[in-house]
């Protein structure tokens, strides 16, 4: 099972090129496989099953929806 640091290069990558997708990809969800960048899709199930192809089971990988702040939740 991935540890907590095993998505450490992904969200580097993530944090790097953010405001460059905001721009180009407001909104989509973003794969990154390690130092890779795998696509942007415009759901989550699409985004998931393309990084789960691309990384296979038992790896990590990185799907996130690009905006420019991470949005936040209350809960009640």
């Amino acid at each position: 099972m991935p540890n907590e640091t095993s998505l450490k290069e992904e969200l580097r990558l993530f944090d790097q090129h953010r405001q460059e997708w905001v721009r180009s990809n407001p909104g989509d969800f973003v794969v990154v496989v390690g130092s890779k960048l795998v696509g942007f899709y415009p759901d989550y199930e699409s985004a998931f099953r393309s990084g789960l192809s691309v990384a296979g089971l038992g790896k990590s990988f990185l799907v996130r929806q690009v905006w420019a702040e991470d949005p936040a939740y209350l809960l009640f």
